[in-house]
């Protein structure tokens, strides 16, 4: 079935405790496409580049069989730059830089052969720019998937509110998720979510995994326990992409089918820390995918006399 994601194309500058970059593509919808394309076909990306972004890296998006149609390019602009420098746990980091550029006034387009998608996948932007989104399809997809952050949470929180009865799925992290909600259990967290429109939750958790609620049904699934994370930056992007090109190759929104799709999720986010930015993601092969799915149900199997 086909997906349509809209999200930040951008550009990173990364410094880890590993090493650093210069600036590499990144972007919430680079990470959510390149994700889902080991899962399904017809993966449609909407985003806007300034005329610096190289046709290389565009290249290398069709390659992975990513439609980039809806991905504008704005001559005489320049892409969004983000870089940031993380500290020797990996779990905290500090926005060195940050210059909007073309995602300062972006306005999606949605072109007409991305019409009728089965699944949307809202990559983390402002809240104003995913409802337009949904408002701009002609018909509603069949299951909306929503990611957000603290920053929107922050400071446009009416407008968040106002699209979060609109979609079916938030995802987000555990803080932002007691940020929302103000409740600081996150069962009683997702259930106040619930309530404001989505009838499903994930609650990422980092490297302690993710939690999936869905009317009154829970499922945790664990993070697999990494010698060496070398950047996170995109992880929880990958996770969003490997669960909706799951959701969108099986064509099954079923509960159970949402458990093995947070799995697929956080073994393509595994990957994507080993190395800096897209750069791992951008060279699996199905049986390393399988082969890492088979490692968490490995470890989290157990049987009883």
């Amino acid at each position: 079935m086909s997906l349509l994601t809209i999200g930040s194309v951008a550009f990173d500058a990364l410094e880890t405790p590993f090493g650093k970059t210069d600036k590499i593509i990144g972007g919430a919808a680079t990470y959510i496409t390149l994700s889902a394309s080991y899962f399904t076909e017809g993966n449609n990306l909407v985003a806007v580049v300034g005329d610096d972004f190289p046709q290389s890296m565009i290249d290398d998006l069709n390659q992975h069989g990513v439609n980039t149609e809806g991905l504008e390019i704005r001559q005489g602009e320049k892409t969004f730059f983000w870089s940031g420098k993380y500290h020797n746990d990996m779990n905290t980091r500090d926005t060195v830089e940050v210059q909007l550029n073309v995602m300062e006034n972006f306005d999606p387009v949605i072109p007409e052969s991305y019409q009728n998608c089965q699944y949307l996948m809202l990559g983390n932007t402002a809240p104003a720019i995913q409802r337009m989104v949904i408002e701009r399809l002609h018909t509603r997809p069949k299951l909306i998937v929503l990611d957000t952050m603290n920053l929107w949470i922050e400071i446009a929180r009416p407008d968040l509110m106002g699209l979060l009865p609109l979609v079916d799925v938030l995802v987000v992290n555990d803080e932002e998720a007691r940020q929302l909600t103000g409740q600081y259990a996150l069962v009683t967290a997702a259930a106040k979510i619930r309530e404001m429109g989505p009838k499903t939750v994930i609650i990422k958790k980092g490297e302690h995994g993710a939690l999936l609620f869905h009317e009154g049904q829970i499922f945790f699934a664990p993070a697999l326990p990494l010698a060496e994370v070398f950047d996170p930056t995109g992880a929880g992007d990958t996770f969003a992409g490997g669960f909706i090109g799951h959701l969108a190759k099986t064509d099954d929104v079923s509960f159970e089918n949402m458990k093995r799709a947070i799995i697929y999720g956080s073994a393509m986010a595994s990957f994507c820390v080993e190395k800096f930015g897209a750069e791992r993601i951008m060279n699996l092969t199905k049986d390393e995918i399988q082969a890492r799915v088979s490692e968490f149900v490995k470890l989290s199997a157990f049987g009883l006399e």
